[in-house]
């Protein structure tokens, strides 16, 4: 439909004129719509705006019964920011043609009574300057949107960190910059016995599902993604607290993602999760025509391995010493020490921590009323008094059968003495 120019006036003969003037001089590029009172023009203006018809233009006398010209334009401008306004008068104060440029989106005053040509140039120019800035409106909008999307492949955050968000142009290959942050590595437990049975649109459409629940908690938590990896997600934080709490979150929400995929028809899955903060490269690697944005370092190879860890030791959440000395208050959250892990290259194994916030009921009631007991079946383990870390280990267990970690030491216990076992029989025969 053509768009419409509204024109307002008390005055029948005036607006008559003013409706015939325009009629003839825009030859039917745009319809006239009258009405004469600021009422009957809001009433107008309503019907338009639900009919979704273009208002490039309001044209209004100031002195008229009820709403006042001024007036009458801020209200249009609030329900039609986009239209330009023309006040048409002889009897406008200073101020109120003030508040009608301030309020209104007033393009131009005229006074009355008008010469023709004069008012036919303003409104052509009026609707060349609305065309001009509904073309640039379009354009930013199409930027906006295209801004969007390139965030979804390269989070802001990073481009802030990088200081290159503002100019695309700066992200140049080799861009880098050493930070304090903490990494996140999920990972989905059995994934490819799991996607051997679908196929590779099912695949998709399993993974997209998972990620779907998963990613927004890390956003959630003040993080951001650094990558998929297949089923894995990369996320980091510039605060531990945030990267643990996402972490609780992702396990603590993993059943309601299982009740639905249960509804489906679908097996249920587990996940890992590993933690570690420090130093470490954040920037761009690749080749000219083709790089991304990543972070390197040990920091991350060492938060991949302890989520690693979690299969080992059967449990879902580990964090390193790194990451538990970071927390604000590690006494907020419910952690215990379970073991040490060598680093390439290191002579000193780093420790890592269980955290069973996210456990449920039964097993997190059994580990805090356990925790003494474990505490001292690991310094037992560690200082190699097997037999009786294997007593307190199964005291655990027999007080919390949930505990996989314990029972995971327990076993261990028993493949140590069978070893020894077998050598020392070799030894005598």
């Amino acid at each position: 439909m053509q768009p419409v120019i509204i024109c307002v006036d008390d005055e029948e003969t005036v607006i008559e004129t003013l409706k015939d003037q325009l009629r003839f001089n825009l030859k039917g590029s745009c319809s006239i719509e009258v009405a004469t009172s600021g009422e009957e023009a809001l009433e107008l203006l309503d019907e338009l705006i639900e009919e979704k018809i273009e208002i490039p233009l309001v044209i209004s006398d100031q002195l008229m019964p009820g709403i006042k010209g001024n007036e009458l334009l801020e209200r249009i401008h609030s329900r039609a920011p986009q239209a330009l306004t023309i006040l048409l008068t002889g009897q406008a104060s200073v101020d109120d043609v003030g508040l009608a440029v301030n309020n209104a989106n007033l393009y131009r005053y005229i006074g009355k009574p008008w010469e023709e040509a004069d008012l036919v140039l303003t409104v052509k120019e009026a609707l060349k300057s609305y065309s001009q800035n509904r073309a640039i409106e379009k354009k930013n909008e199409e930027i906006r949107r295209k801004a969007e999307t390139f965030y979804k492949f390269v989070p802001v955050r990073f481009l802030e960190i990088l200081d290159c968000k503002k100019d695309f142009e700066a992200i140049e290959l080799g861009l880098c910059s050493e930070c304090d942050l903490s990494v996140l590595f999920s990972d989905i437990r059995a994934f490819t016995k799991i996607s051997e049975g679908l196929t590779p649109g099912q695949n998709f459409q399993f993974l997209n599902s998972y990620l779907a629940h998963m990613g927004p908690l890390i956003r959630k938590n003040s993080g951001f993604i650094d990558k998929y990896i297949g089923d894995a997600i990369m996320g980091l934080f510039e605060n531990a607290d945030d990267a643990l709490q996402a972490a609780i979150d992702m396990l603590a929400h993993l059943p309601l993602y299982n009740e639905e995929r249960k509804g489906a028809g679908h097996v249920p899955v587990k996940i890992g999760i590993g933690l570690n903060s420090g130093l470490m490269m954040l920037g761009t690697i690749g080749e000219h025509d083709r790089f991304e944005t990543t972070v390197i370092g040990d920091v991350v190879n060492l938060a991949s391995r302890i989520e690693s860890l979690t299969k080992q030791y059967r449990t879902p959440l580990l964090i390193s010493e790194f990451t538990f000395n970071c927390l604000k208050d590690a006494d907020k959250y419910s952690t215990r020490f379970i073991g040490k892990v060598k680093i390439k290259g290191e002579d000193i194994p780093v420790r890592i921590f269980e955290v069973s916030d996210a456990d449920a009921p039964r097993v997190f009631d059994g580990k805090a009323a356990t925790l003494s007991t474990f505490k001292e079946a690991v310094d037992c383990y560690y200082n190699q008094d097997f037999e009786k870390a294997h007593a307190l280990f199964q005291e655990c267990l027999d007080k919390n059968p949930g505990d996989n970690v314990a029972l995971y030491y327990f076993e261990q216990i028993i493949k140590m003495s069978e070893s020894e076992f077998t050598e020392l029989k070799n030894e005598q025969n």
